[in-house]
C-alpha cells in the first residue's frame, strides 16, 4: 500500500523531531489541574507543524483538527501526570527529558506524553499529505485524567459537542492493540459510633471495631467477585481508614474508609454498592463521591467517581482496522489485549458507547513508577500508526 510506505518513511524522517517534542513536554511539570504550561507548549508545537485548526476549550483541553470529512475520528492523549513520589528512587531527575541510549526519560514519558508527542508528529504528517478523506481527525490533548479519568471527555462530549464515530486512545500498550479494560469506582464508608472515656470502653461503640469487621467482610467479598474471560476478575480493597474522637483517651465515634473497586464485565455501580450494603449496618453510610476540583482554567465540572467498564469485540470494524494498520506498517498482526488500569475510555466507550481502541508507546509497568522511560522506536511507530489509521478506516 503506497500511502503506508510513505507514512512509514515520514515517521522515520521525523523520528528525532518526535523525540525532541516529547523531551520538551517532559521538562514541564504537569500534574493534574496544573497543565497550562505543557498545553501551551503542545499548542506551539502543533502550530509550528503547520496544523491550522488548534484551540483550547473552556476546561483546558487542547484540540487540533486535521481534515474536514463528515465522520469523526478522535485520537486522545491525556497530558497531565502524577507527581514524582520519592525522588531519591529516581536515577535521573524526574523532569530531565533526557534522550539517552534509545529512550526518553522522565515523568510522563510513558503515562502518557509519549502518545501525545507521536500525535503531534501524526498531525504534521497528515497536514503535509493534505489529508482530505472521510474523517475529520481530532487530536485531543486532555487534562485531569489522573485525577478523574474520563471527566475531560464528559466535558468534550457534553459541552464542546465533540462526539466521535471512533476513538483511539494513546495510553501505553507496548505497541499492542487494546480493546477494553475494567471499570472502577471509588466508594466511601462513613461509620458512626458512640464516644466514651477510654477507661470504660464498654460504655461506647468503637468505630475501629465496626470498621475492622467491615474490612474483613470486604476481604472475603474480594475473593468471590465475578470474573470475565477477557477483562479478568473484579476487585475491591480498602485503601484508607481514618477515625475521629474527642481525645486520645476517648472511644472514637466517627470513621471514614475509602475503597478502591475495580469492575469487570457485568458489574455496575448499583451491583457494587448492593454488595457492600449486605454487610454494612444501618450505622454505616455508603457514598460514591463526586469529583469537583477546578481545572487550571478555574472550571469546575462535577462528575460522580464511577467509571464504567468497557470493551469492544475483536471482530469490531475498528479493531480490525487497527489490525490492518499494524500489518501494513510493520508486516505482522499486533498483540490484542487490554489495559490493567483505567483510561479516558470509561467515558468515551463506557458512558457513551463510542467504540475505542488503544495503541500507545511505552510499557505500562512504568506508569506511576520511578525511572519512567519510553523507547524512541515506539514513538516513531506510534506516529506512523496514528497517521495511517484514517486511511485504513476508509477501506
Amino acid at each position: 500500500m503506497k500511502i503506508a510506505k510513505l507514512i512509514r518513511e515520514k515517521a522515520k524522517e521525523y523520528r528525532d523531531y518526535t523525540t525532541e517534542c516529547l523531551s520538551e513536554m517532559v521538562k514541564i511539570p504537569s500534574v493534574s489541574c496544573a497543565e497550562e504550561q505543557v498545553v501551551l507548549k503542545i499548542k506551539e508545537l502543533l502550530e509550528k507543524a503547520g496544523v491550522k485548526d488548534v484551540h483550547i476549550d473552556g476546561l483546558g483541553n487542547l484540540i487540533a483538527r486535521v481534515g474536514r470529512g463528515p465522520k469523526i475520528l478522535a485520537i486522545d492523549a491525556h497530558i497531565d501526570t502524577v507527581d514524582t513520589g520519592d525522588e531519591s528512587q529516581w536515577e535521573l531527575t524526574p523532569f530531565s527529558g533526557l534522550i539517552k541510549e534509545g529512550y526518553v526519560h522522565g515523568r510522563g514519558a510513558v503515562d502518557q506524553e509519549g502518545g501525545a508527542a507521536s500525535m503531534v508528529t501524526a498531525a504534521r504528517i497528515l497536514t503535509e499529505l493534505n489529508y482530505d478523506g472521510d474523517y475529520s481527525i481530532y487530536f485531543t490533548f486532555t487534562v485531569m485524567e489522573e485525577d478523574c479519568d474520563g471527566m475531560c471527555w464528559e466535558y468534550l462530549i457534553n459541552e464542546e459537542k465533540l462526539v466521535p464515530d471512533f476513538a483511539l486512545i494513546t495510553e501505553p500498550t507496548n505497541l499492542g492493540l487494546y480493546r477494553g479494560h475494567r471499570g472502577r469506582m471509588e466508594v466511601e464508608l462513613y461509620f458512626k459510633g458512640l464516644s466514651a472515656h477510654g477507661s470504660a470502653p464498654e460504655r461506647g461503640e468503637n468505630v475501629i471495631y465496626s470498621g475492622a469487621r467491615v474490612a474483613l467482610e470486604i476481604e472475603k467479598l474480594n475473593r468471590r467477585l465475578k470474573t470475565d474471560e477477557f477483562l479478568g476478575k473484579g476487585t475491591i480493597t480498602p485503601t484508607l481508614f481514618r477515625t475521629a474522637s474527642p481525645s486520645l483517651c476517648a472511644i472514637p465515634d466517627q470513621a471514614w474508609m475509602h475503597i478502591d473497586r475495580r469492575l469487570t464485565w457485568g458489574e455496575t455501580k448499583e451491583s457494587a454498592v448492593g454488595e457492600l450494603a449486605q454487610f454494612c449496618g444501618d450505622d454505616v453510610r455508603i457514598e460514591v463521591p463526586e469529583y469537583d476540583n477546578p481545572s487550571y482554567k478555574g472550571r469546575v465540572y462535577k462528575i460522580e467517581k464511577y467509571f464504567p467498564t468497557w470493551k469492544i469485540p475483536e471482530d469490531h470494524p475498528l479493531v480490525q482496522a487497527g489490525v490492518r494498520t499494524h500489518q501494513q506498517l510493520f508486516g505482522a498482526a499486533p498483540r490484542i489485549d487490554k489495559w490493567t488500569f483505567s483510561t479516558n475510555g470509561v467515558s468515551i466507550c463506557g458512558r457513551h458507547g463510542i467504540p475505542c481502541i488503544g495503541f500507545g508507546p511505552g510499557n505500562e509497568v512504568y506508569a506511576h513508577a520511578p525511572n519512567e522511560k519510553v523507547p524512541v522506536d515506539h514513538l516513531e511507530k506510534a506516529a506512523a500508526f496514528y497517521a495511517l489509521l484514517p486511511w485504513i478506516l476508509e477501506l
